[in-house]
């Protein structure tokens, strides 16, 4: 287990400047389909409405297998996002769950964000945690043809509650699998996935899913 550098965590909750030229690229959370090569065969999510918007509710319970939703970002989000956000909302936190410590893996909300170089891809798995320390870096994993990181974003209380993240998708690739390099070329932008999952401690796992956004600068977009 890995503590994230003070300057990452700061970048997680940074507000970008320029934000005039900023814009949105929403996600609809009716495009999460199941990605099956991970996924058992219930699907446990739905997509339900809370006006003025839909948001996806997932509530595992064991002995269910897990199942992992993902959304493919459009073309003009392969490259240059500036910015990510996300809403969730944990409403059951899996028994002594804790990504950082072995057989305990499980998560009441996690997303990923993806990318693609080659034959290779990249993730990093933002978790909300029971009892993981807020920001850890575990599951390292580093192959030729996956390399991946889960990051402790949140941890515990409070439940029921919205809370809205803030990412810049470049510098997170960066800090984990370039070093840090602010120079470092940042592969294409594949898509987003949620995973809500207590199968490792067979405990109920439950947790909602809002306000995808990835947002691109317009010069950017225009070119």
């Amino acid at each position: 287990m890995l503590r994230l550098p003070a300057l990452f965590v700061a970048l997680l909750a940074l507000p970008l400047l320029g934000g005039e030229n900023l814009r949105a690229f929403p996600i609809d959370v009716r495009e999460f389909q199941v990605l099956k090569r991970d996924s058992g065969p219930r699907n446990y999510y739905r997509v339900l409405s809370e006006p003025p918007e839909r948001f996806i509710r997932a509530v595992y319970s064991p002995p269910l297998q897990t199942v992992t939703l993902f959304a493919p970002v459009p073309d003009e989000l392969h490259s240059g996002a500036r910015l990510f956000r996300f809403r969730w909302r944990a409403h059951v936190l899996p028994r002594g769950g804790n990504e950082c410590a072995a057989g305990l893996g499980d998560g009441a909300a996690n997303v990923y964000v993806t990318w693609k170089r080659g034959m290779r891809w990249y993730s990093v798995k933002l978790v909300w945690s029971t009892d993981a320390p807020v920001g850890a870096t575990c599951n390292v994993t580093r192959n030729p043809f996956v390399a991946s990181d889960s990051v402790i974003l949140r941890s515990g209380s409070p439940i029921g509650v919205w809370r809205e993240e803030e990412i810049d998708p470049d510098a997170l690739f960066r800090q984990h699998f370039e070093g840090g390099n602010p120079r470092a070329e940042v592969p294409e932008l594949q898509g987003i996935g949620i995973l809500t999952d207590g199968d490792q401690t067979h405990s109920v796992s439950a947790a909602d899913y809002a306000g995808f956004v990835f947002y691109k600068d317009v010069r950017t977009a225009a070119r």
